[in-house]
């Protein structure tokens, strides 16, 4: 890229977000932006998980974009490759790759006031956007605990989202730190080839099954040959987890059914009691993601493992010592322990209109206006931000609807931007700001609607919250109430900045009104 390059937008990060902020782009007629990809290849989260047993928890035809269906899902529950080849397809099949600018880590992104744009800083070179689409996601940035002694650890160590392909697993002593949705995939599938392998669990999951098949041959015919069967099978997929939505919600004690089956499901595969009562949660299911598998349970009966049901305290050479006291002697470590989801790092490089980076913004927890947009960095949105998680259906949602939300954003600024009236008012370079009364006001009603889910309520303590026990993640309600909340922008909720006129300020309705 050359020193002065300038774009109309900027999307930070080529995952599903990423990829999809590019293709709606394109669709609503804009060409002028990059893609900054900091890694070599488009994919995200599902380039950088390639650790073995890889594979999503939502089915395969709706973990996929409505405007990109795929009829070929070799599976109903996709593996890792499967989905970054369709990563893949999506690039290729929407020319997406002359914007993308691969091995271009954002190490800065600075809003410029007077020219109302985001100056940004890359390891490959610097330019400036009128705006900044941050799709980074939160699960792209790996989160290992600060474990005594375990700078001295003289075997191997590498965390599940940096799996080191080259060290061979057979016959050594591994230990998995962390019992999530990861380290439930990779147990089952390394436990044949090693040697030992020992499970630190801090706290266990709820493990419901995952029926997984082959797709047939006939079923993909007729999805390619009728489409609408494709959409069937996803609108299918989409109402059966909007009906549950509300046990999470309002209701966690209809949760209760499903715990019992949960419990059903553990006896069958657990015979010994003693080992039963290490893998039996003590908090109301759906509290913690509840986990899909298969093969877990059964993993962990086998003789080559131990459940240790306490987590990592320390390490002495090649000794883990449990919080409990328990010692196992390993030859590698492997850490399941989730990302940083609450203090994500690119806050820490974003700096706004006060000279504040997004980081010391959220220092007292996240909060956006609709998922999307904070106050104070103006022209900035972010794609699965704040409270717009979920616990029991597709991510790809609710990025459909955060697209939705971009693409009505640009088009105010687009109509913002015409040229000055002839008496000096309006028109020209615009940006728009969150109102901080308007994020605050969203933020209230997303907490209130919190205080009585599953999550705030289930009694345990998950990713879902952040440092001061807010739950700063997930959406309390449907997607389709989200979809709702995001079809529009409101241009009351937000500020709207001129260039070069720092007399003129914006009015509740969004309009210019000049001061005296």
């Amino acid at each position: 890229m050359t020193e002065h390059e300038h774009v109309r937008v900027a999307v930070i990060g080529s995952g599903f977000g990423g990829l999809g902020a590019a293709v709606r782009l394109r669709r609503e007629g804009i060409t002028d932006f990059v893609v900054l990809e900091r890694a070599s290849s488009v994919g995200g989260t599902w380039r950088d998980n390639s650790y073995p047993g890889c594979a999503c928890d939502v089915p395969s035809h709706l973990y996929s974009f409505s405007f990109a269906p795929n009829p070929d899902w070799p599976r109903t529950f996709s593996g890792q490759e499967h989905i970054r080849a369709y990563l893949e397809h999506v690039a290729d099949a929407f020319r997406l790759r002359p914007h993308i600018r691969f091995d271009s880590e954002v190490e800065r992104m600075t809003w410029d006031p007077e020219r109302l744009r985001w100056n940004i800083e890359t390891v490959s070179g610097s330019l400036s956007a009128d705006v900044v689409i941050s799709a980074t996601g939160p699960l792209s940035d790996p989160k290992i605990p600060d474990i005594p002694g375990l700078e001295s650890f003289p075997g191997k160590v590498f965390h599940s989202a940096r799996w080191d392909h080259d060290y061979d697993l057979t016959g050594k002593r591994v230990a998995m730190v962390g019992t999530g949705a990861s380290a439930i995939q990779i147990v089952p599938a390394i436990q044949p080839k090693v040697g030992s392998l020992t499970l630190f669990q801090r706290t266990p999951p709820w493990v419901m099954p995952r029926v997984d098949r082959a797709i047939s041959g006939a079923e993909r015919l007729l999805h390619k040959r009728l489409p609408f069967t494709t959409q069937a099978r996803r609108g299918l997929l989409w109402g059966i987890r909007e009906l549950q939505v509300q046990a999470f919600t309002k209701h966690p004690n209809q949760l209760g059914f499903v715990e019992r089956l949960a419990k059903g499901n553990m006896a069958r595969a657990v015979k010994d009691p003693a080992l039963r009562a290490k893998l039996t949660p003590d908090y109301r299911i759906g509290c913690k993601r509840i986990l899909l598998s298969s093969e877990y349970y059964p993993a962990l009966t086998r003789p080559n493992v131990d459940v240790v049901a306490s987590g990592l305290r320390e390490i002495r050479g090649n000794t883990l010592v449990a919080a409990d006291g328990s010692e196992a002697e390993v030859d590698a470590i492997v850490f399941g322990t989730g990302f940083r989801v609450t203090d994500m790092p690119i806050a820490e490089r974003v700096v706004g209109a006060d000279g504040r980076t997004l980081a010391e913004s959220w220092k007292d927890g996240m909060e956006s206006l609709r998922g999307a947009s904070a106050a104070g960095f103006p022209n900035w949105m972010t794609i699965i931000g704040p409270n717009t998680g979920l616990g029991n259906s597709s991510m790809i949602l609710m990025i459909e609807s955060q697209l939705n939300y971009m693409a009505d954003y640009l088009r105010q600024l687009d109509v913002l931007e015409v040229p000055p009236g002839p008496r000096g008012t309006g028109g020209g370079r615009a940006a728009l700001d969150a109102r901080p009364s308007a994020v605050h006001a969203w933020n209230r009603r997303v907490q209130d609607r919190m205080r009585r889910t599953v999550w705030n309520t289930g009694g345990c303590t998950s990713w879902y919250m952040d440092a001061n026990g807010r739950n700063t993640t997930i959406w309390p309600g449907t997607t389709s109430e989200f979809r709702r909340a995001t079809r529009r922008v409101d241009l009351a909720e937000y500020e709207v900045l001129r260039a070069g006129a720092p007399e003129e300020t914006a009015d509740r309705a969004g309009r210019p009104e000049v001061t005296a």
